[in-house]
């Protein structure tokens, strides 16, 4: 691979005209692409398998043109102190703005307080339900417009009004976090390279690589179904590992300059080398993303493969348009140590001549000197971190965690005020009594038997089908909708469905979406194990074949488990249990979202083997040209170590960005996202890593020898490049039609 790649360098190196126009000419038209698709709606949400959704289903089924699964409004009204909701002045306001409410042409029903029985006892508080045709996903921002629009309209009569449900539903903006991610990357670019130009080239390929991924998203959107958080996934991945895989080449090709060879030489080893450990990397991230697809979510499936093909542009980009806009650059890219006159660049070289090892050197060789103590505190310290996970609560987020600024919070507020908590999560129970032969009494069965179970403060009369053989049930539990103890009610009322179908033959089934969060949760958390095994299992093998060794990829899984954990005990320690909550912003502590260890598992996953990758094949490089394995180690950090803290630091900023998002899921993500990436990056590559090696020395490149024999030699440390290039700028033209007819 290492051959292959040094000639595809050159080849992009000495034909960057034609490199460059294809990429231009790519996004070019993945753009107009863009530009000219239909307009995609929201992607439908949908989760096979569970009881929720079997239960919308069939409630679609045998109750058309209800929506069952369609987005809900509670419009929340409260009298001014002193006054009730039902004074006449109040009940006009009421009356007209149901009225108003009605005319959406998403709307399907809007319920009266007064006849629905929706004031609460002490008169202050009412509220109006609004039913709309579509998922809230799915809902036309004209509909939300159109709500809000009027909710304000009978703000002006005194009376306090707030909305709550699913219909305002939407996915947040993060606002300006690319930006900052993206101006923290050129700072932290500047100073690793001391060059503008140098810093540049990263960031702009980055840029066209999510530019023409996010563009393709777009196009196909419509067609395939693709949400905008797809495109916002596939924009953070892509942006982190577009900069680092740039970097990584960029960085190589320095160095390659500092020891002496012509720049397209240059440009050949660099993609040779670091271009194989870019490959593998990628193929990791990979790895990580389409696997999500066991997970059985149809949107989390969509997101991690489009998020995928984002990253194998960003791949094949660093390979072909990095080496051809180095090119370009010529002499303005400096070899590796020095900068331009105006970052210091005099200093610099004085600094260089005086032979003093850098920073990577000298931390290296005080590992190599202490491992067993560098390894207990980096294990200890990441055992400590992760304690906190073992009090972890899934489940999903609901109006109850959101920023207090909202109206969903300030009308859940006043729901749990007038109601009780649990009215903010009530349940629906589908009875289908089609086998029953008596349907009747079975549902009188059923709501019997629910109004004996605890936490249970309201059973609503059973609403049925035209055929009769069908009923809809509303329960309002006691707890609020994210609480244990309503999660309870749904596994006790899923419990009586067992009996009551083997007395009755008729079939009790829970949703709605309280229900639905809780599916949710459990299918991801079953899913946590299968895939965790696929992933880190494919990698595993993936990793022997770079570093044919047993050892090493070994103990990158087991690194990278041990940072996620601690990852999570950190996510628990602030978003469930409140610490530094003030500090970060975090008004409502409460269960970790239910997505978040499986999420934080994919992404974090592929981007610690980035790290692995990269400073590991340096160390192998070192130990196959010769050196001991403790020397090699050093030899790994010398090049490696400031280029793996660029990344790592570049990463944080991207995910970091998004701590100051007001919703407080993505709030979670970015800060579990750049906490794991530094503990894997400086606590588990910088220090556990090469303690590790340094133990294990020879041992740790040991491979079997039928093993050996039966995998195929990659060449990731550039072994085959010993006798190749030689620093000329004439190349065979042979190579060049070779790459072409590739």
């Amino acid at each position: 691979m290492a051959t292959f790649l040094y000639k595809l360098g050159r080849f992009a190196f000495r034909r960057r005209h034609f490199v460059a126009l294809f990429w231009v000419a790519l996004l070019t038209l993945a753009g107009v692409g863009a530009a000219s698709a239909p307009a995609a709606g929201s992607t439908s949400f949908s989760i096979p398998g569970t009881e929720a959704q079997k239960a919308f289903d069939l409630l679609e089924q045998r109750f058309p043109g209800t929506s069952a699964d369609g987005a809900t409004a509670r419009v929340v009204f409260k009298a001014p102190a002193g006054e009730k909701m039902t004074d006449s002045a109040n009940k006009a306001t009421v009356k007209k703005t149901v009225k108003e409410l009605a005319d959406g042409s998403e709307v399907t029903s809007v319920a009266d307080p007064y006849k629905a029985n929706a004031v609460s006892k002490d008169g202050s508080v009412a509220y109006a339900s609004v039913k709309y045709k579509v998922s809230g996903m799915e809902l036309k921002d004209a509909s939300r417009d159109a709500l809000e629009d009027t909710a304000q309209q009978a703000r002006g009569s005194g009376l306090t009004v707030e909305i709550g449900g699913d219909a305002l539903q939407t996915t947040p903006e993060t606002g300006s976090t690319e930006v900052i991610g993206i101006a923290v990357a050129a700072v932290v670019l500047v100073v690793t390279f001391g060059s503008l130009i140098a810093a540049g080239l990263p960031l702009l390929t980055a840029l066209i690589g999510v530019g023409i991924g996010v563009s393709t998203i777009t196009a196909l959107a419509n067609v395939l179904d693709l949400g905008s958080t797809t495109s916002t996934l596939a924009m953070m991945i892509g942006l982190a590992v577009g900069i680092d895989y740039a970097l990584f080449i960029v960085s190589r090709f320095r160095a390659e300059l500092a020891e002496g060879r012509e720049r397209e030489e240059a440009a050949g080893r660099a993609v040779g080398t670091a271009g194989s450990a870019v490959v593998f990397a990628g193929l990791t991230v990979v790895i990580a993303l389409v696997g999500l697809s066991v997970v059985n979510i149809p949107m989390l499936t969509k997101m991690g493969i489009a998020a995928a093909g984002t990253v194998a542009i960003a791949v094949f980009i660093a390979l072909t348009l990095i080496p051809a806009l180095l090119g370009y650059a010529g002499r303005k890219v400096k070899p590796a140590g020095e900068k331009s006159k105006l970052l210091g660049g005099a200093r610099a070289a004085r600094k260089a001549s005086t032979g003093k090892p850098n920073m990577g050197t000298r931390w290296a060789s005080f590992v190599v000197r202490r491992p067993v103590a560098v390894l207990l505190l980096g294990v200890v310290g990441l055992g400590a971190a992760a304690v906190p996970a073992s009090s972890l609560e899934l489940g999903l987020g609901d109006d109850g965690s959101q920023p207090t600024s909202t109206t969903q919070r300030r009308a859940y507020d006043l729901l749990s005020e007038g109601f009780g908590p649990g009215f903010n999560g009530p349940l629906m129970i589908a009875v289908d009594a089609k086998a029953s032969d008596s349907p009747k009494d079975a549902v009188s069965r059923v709501t019997d038997d629910i109004k004996g179970l605890k936490d249970v403060v309201t059973v609503t009369p059973a609403q049925f089908n035209k055929s009769g053989d069908t009923a809809m049930i509303t329960v309002i539990p006691n707890s609020k909708p994210s609480s244990v103890k309503t999660e309870d009610l749904v596994h006790s009322i899923r419990d009586a469905g067992v009996d009551i179908k083997a007395d009755t033959d008729a079939k009790v089934l829970v949703t709605g979406s309280t229900a639905m969060n809780i599916d949710v949760s459990q299918k991801l958390n079953d899913a946590l194990i299968p895939y965790l095994v696929l992933v880190v299992g494919l990698a595993f093998l993936l990793l022997i074949v770079v570093f044919r060794s047993i050892l090493v990829p070994l103990k990158a899984a087991l690194g990278f488990l041990l940072s996620v954990m601690a990852a999570l005990g950190a996510v628990v320690a602030v978003f469930q249990w409140g610490w530094l909550s003030g500090l970060l912003g975090v008004e409502e502590t409460g269960p970790v979202m239910s997505m978040m260890p499986i999420f934080m598992v994919g992404v974090v996953f592929g981007l610690a083997m980035d790290y692995e990758v990269f400073l590991v094949t340096r160390m192998r490089e070192a130990y196959v040209h010769g050196e001991k394995p403790s020397q090699a180690v050093v030899t790994g950090f010398k090049y490696g170590a400031r280029v793996v803290t660029a990344a790592a630091v570049i990463m944080m900023a991207v995910f970091a960005g998004f701590i100051g998002s007001s919703e407080s899921m993505i709030k979670m993500i970015g800060f579990g996202l750049a906490i794991a990436v530094f503990f894997d990056a400086f606590v588990v590559r910088m220090a556990i890593v090469p303690a590790v090696l340094a133990l294990l020395g020879k041992k740790a490149w040991w491979l079997p020898k039928w093993l050996d024999r039966v995998l195929p030699n990659v060449d990731v440390e550039g072994e085959g490049l010993k006798n190749l290039g030689g620093g000329s700028k004439d190349t065979d033209p042979d190579e060049d039609r070779e790459l072409v007819r590739a």
